[in-house]
């Protein structure tokens, strides 16, 4: 009888391999939209970093303006006051009765109803209505331009000699009305400029060649030739005084 030789367990490395798994390929498309994200989350980072240092995107902006000086910011001056009624005023003459117009201010606002400019205005001088011991003379400004514009408070006013040095101090406002007065073109407004008759109060006195009007709010002045005679300068009762304007011409 022939002897079979016994049969060996199998060995584990006898076993037969196993079938790898194959993972599906990504189609072309899913893989353009995985790189897009890719692209768009970096560039949000980007972005966010450049946030943090304060900077930013549009356009820079400056914030300063210019302009000139009005109303409460002007500056003192021969007969300009020191309030938002008047400004300064550079002395000088004229040799007309009505008045010559200052510099221009460089406002070229046409707007109706607002404040009249002194490049927009003649100033002239009333005649005397004395009374009482006193010489009442008016200052009058009229509205020579196309456009309607408005007038406020006191003007400045100052007595200069011929080489355009100021005599006496600035006059010395009477009353507080003011009104705002609407100038249409060809309309005026006048202020009341009054003082001691000299003989009467024994003043010392000069004779102006010109008296220097500032519009209210305005720097520019108007020249107007002096014809009232003497005015006093110092000592007795020698004060000048001037009203806040009025409509019409103070006739």
């Amino acid at each position: 009888m022939t002897v079979l030789p016994p049969t060996s367990p199998a060995s584990p490395t006898d076993s037969p391999s196993p079938t790898p798994v194959r993972r599906p390929r990504r189609s072309s498309a899913l893989r353009r939209a995985a790189a897009l994200v890719a692209v768009t989350g970096a560039l949000g980072l980007v972005a966010a970093c450049g946030a943090d240092d304060g900077s930013t995107s549009g356009p820079h902006t400056s914030g300063a303006t210019t302009g000139r000086a009005s109303g409460g910011s002007a500056t003192t001056g021969p007969g300009g006051g020191s309030g938002s009624d008047s400004a300064s005023a550079a002395p000088g003459a004229s040799d007309g009765t009505k008045g010559t117009r200052g510099a221009s201010n460089g406002d070229s606002s046409s707007a109706s109803g607002a404040r009249c400019h002194t490049s927009e205005l003649a100033a002239s001088l009333g005649a005397n209505h004395p009374g009482a011991g006193q010489e009442n003379f008016s200052v009058v400004l009229t509205n020579t331009s196309h456009r309607t514009c408005t007038v406020r408070g006191y003007p400045g006013a100052a007595f200069t000699d011929a080489s355009g040095k100021q005599l006496g101090p600035d006059p010395v406002r009477t009353g507080d009305t003011k009104t705002t007065i609407r100038l249409t073109p060809g309309h005026s407004a006048w202020a009341g400029v009054s003082f001691s008759n000299p003989e009467l109060s024994e003043a010392r006195t000069a004779t102006p060649v010109s008296l220097l009007v500032t519009p209210p709010d305005e720097r520019d002045h108007l020249s107007v030739r002096w014809t009232g005679g003497e005015v006093p300068v110092s000592g007795n009762s020698s004060s000048v005084k001037l009203t806040a304007l009025r409509d019409g011409t103070g006739g």
